[in-house]
């Protein structure tokens, strides 16, 4: 019975070196990286404001008209493609008394103005009286993003290319072939994701007052991971 399990247990080792040298040991493993600094392109907004009172219509209704005097004005440069404005949270909510029971209401509402035509949106907040700025913030169009992505997959593809040749020739190769590769794109996030934000208070209520603001930019990234087959060619 020994000698059975002794045996069999020699074979599989056996086979498992086999299987060992049967694996390709002129593989190579490798990553190239691309990246370009970006002007952000698109100015978002968040505009909000907060009312308090003892009747919950009361201040709902207040709520309700400091948004719409604020929509009346973001609307007046609305544009597609352009400036995109659309309200935001609408929030009311009891007030409790430190001894129990609601002794008050309080509620808050949101606009949010987002576009590429920076210089009409930060005009635009010396314009809004009833809401004070909560957020402000860049980020990069679709159409900023695309362009930059396609300039920075051709430098880090030919990056990767001209790696896998140097590392070849240094192990002896002359050549190589291309196997398995996977491409990925880093995308800067949108205003409302995690970016550093502004907090101002509400706007003089001259119309020649407007927001100033600087774009900064966002740095888009390729990376091509993979694997090539080192030849003898």
């Amino acid at each position: 019975m020994k000698k059975v399990i002794c045996f069999g247990w020699m074979a599989l080792t056996s086979a498992a070196f086999a299987a060992a040298d049967t694996l390709p040991r002129d593989r190579l493993n490798l990553s190239a990286s691309a990246s370009v600094d970006v002007t952000r392109d698109v100015l978002g907004i968040a505009f909000s404001t907060t009312r308090e009172g003892s009747d919950a219509a009361v201040v709902q209704a207040q709520l309700k008209q400091a948004l719409d005097s604020a929509l009346a004005e973001a609307r007046k440069i609305g544009k597609p493609g352009q400036v995109e404005v659309q309200t935001g949270n609408f929030s009311l909510y009891p007030r409790y008394a430190p001894k129990g029971g609601i002794n008050g209401w309080t509620g808050s509402a949101e606009l949010l103005v987002e576009g590429k035509d920076t210089a009409a949106i930060a005009q635009l907040t010396g314009r809004i009286t009833s809401m004070s700025i909560a957020r402000v913030g860049y980020s990069l169009s679709k159409e900023q993003r695309e362009k930059a992505e396609a300039e920075v997959v051709v430098q880090a593809i030919a990056l990767y290319k001209a790696r896998a040749a140097d590392y070849a020739k240094q192990f002896g190769f002359n050549g190589y072939s291309i196997g398995e590769v996977t491409v990925n794109s880093s995308e800067p996030g949108h205003m409302q994701e995690a970016r550093p934000t502004m907090r101002f208070k509400a706007m003089a209520s001259s119309t020649d007052e407007s927001l100033p603001v600087e774009a900064g930019k966002a740095t888009v990234s390729v990376t091509v991971n993979g694997s090539v087959l080192m030849t003898a060619r």
